[in-house]
């Protein structure tokens, strides 16, 4: 339903629309521009049960929702139905949209949602826009942009936003474009699941163990020089992108984070494994990733990453 706090930045609805629901008076709203278009209401929650049915009999699918579960569902939804998807998203000053799943000249489709986040973010780490905040006008900006980007899917005009993820920094009006990499992400999808629970957004999954989250198991970058130097059995995963590995490495498998899903196998249960990147937080997402869904319970994170390794173990490293 409207909420006086959507108005600054819905421009469809005024203080009339209050604790009415958006769609119906969007409708209504959008007759009076045009009465001459169909449009068609839906007034409950899009879910993994109804939406097959619900977007099977259209062209173009644009999403402008704001939360992770959603975004992944619309995403699978469209793999399996073969449709076009407008993505778009805001927080603070930043836009980004992109076209997912369009199909190209060579008649293969273009990366999809998964390909640029294989994994949802920590439910706690990431604001929405009432705790962060949103500059009131980036809402019409990017959605205007999607606009455009689905008048050129149906008109056939020009090659839209497919492969590439268009960033607006209204702060600044920097406009930068980023490639992303096809993960293969597309083959992994044969069905729709419980997107709340993938997500983590409504309730705790049943399969975390409990080392993960506030007790994930950690280990310093002394600790890893030790059980190198004698020789220990473990396992070592690099989960950074293949450029960041060229630039300096430990020497571990190198399983980039978009890869780890199809991976899974990879990863062996029955000795110590220590995952690194950078930093930290892509190991970390990666183990609370394969706790949740993997049950795996001999998982451990390098403590401040690669970059520790250089400031406290071999300062010879390059970094970056």
């Amino acid at each position: 339903t409207v909420d006086i706090s959507n108005l600054q930045r819905q421009v469809i609805y005024t203080l009339d629309d209050v604790g009415q629901s958006k769609a119906h008076s969007a409708v209504l709203r959008l007759k009076q521009s045009n009465p001459h278009v169909t449009f068609r209401e839906f007034n409950e929650r899009l879910t993994s049960q109804n939406a097959i049915n619900y977007i099977k009999d259209f062209d173009v699918v644009v999403d402008g929702t704001d939360n992770f579960a959603t975004r992944y569902l619309l995403n699978d939804a469209c793999l399996l139905l073969d449709k076009p998807l407008v993505y778009g998203s805001i927080l603070r000053f930043e836009g980004h949209v992109s076209v997912f799943n369009f199909k190209m000249k060579n008649g293969e489709r273009s990366t999809n949602y998964r390909d640029l986040f294989p994994l949802p973010p920590d439910p706690d780490s990431v604001p929405n826009c009432e705790e962060a905040g949103v500059l009131g006008v980036l809402p019409g900006m990017i959605g205007t942009i999607q606009a455009n980007e689905v008048i050129k899917i149906i008109n056939g005009v020009h090659e839209p936003l497919i492969n590439t993820l268009l960033i607006l920094d209204a702060e600044t009006m920097d406009i930068t474009k980023i490639k992303i990499q096809n993960h293969g992400t597309r083959s992994t999808i044969k069905e729709l699941i419980d997107y709340d629970l993938f997500c983590k957004s409504e309730q705790k999954s049943k399969y975390l163990i409990k080392s993960n989250e506030a007790n994930m198991k950690e280990i310093t970058v002394q600790d890893l020089k030790k059980m190198m130097d004698e020789g220990a059995d473990f396992q070592l995963i690099d989960v950074r992108e293949e450029h960041e590995f060229e630039i300096c490495n430990l020497g571990g498998e190198l399983i980039p984070l978009a890869d780890v899903p199809q991976n899974v196998d990879k990863v062996d249960k029955n000795k110590q494994v220590v995952i690194h990147c950078r930093s930290g937080k892509r190991s970390g997402d990666s183990i609370l990733w394969l706790e949740r869904n993997h049950k795996f319970e001999n998982l451990y994170n390098l403590k401040g990453g690669i970059l520790a390794w250089a400031r406290e173990i071999d300062s010879s490293m390059p970094t970056y």
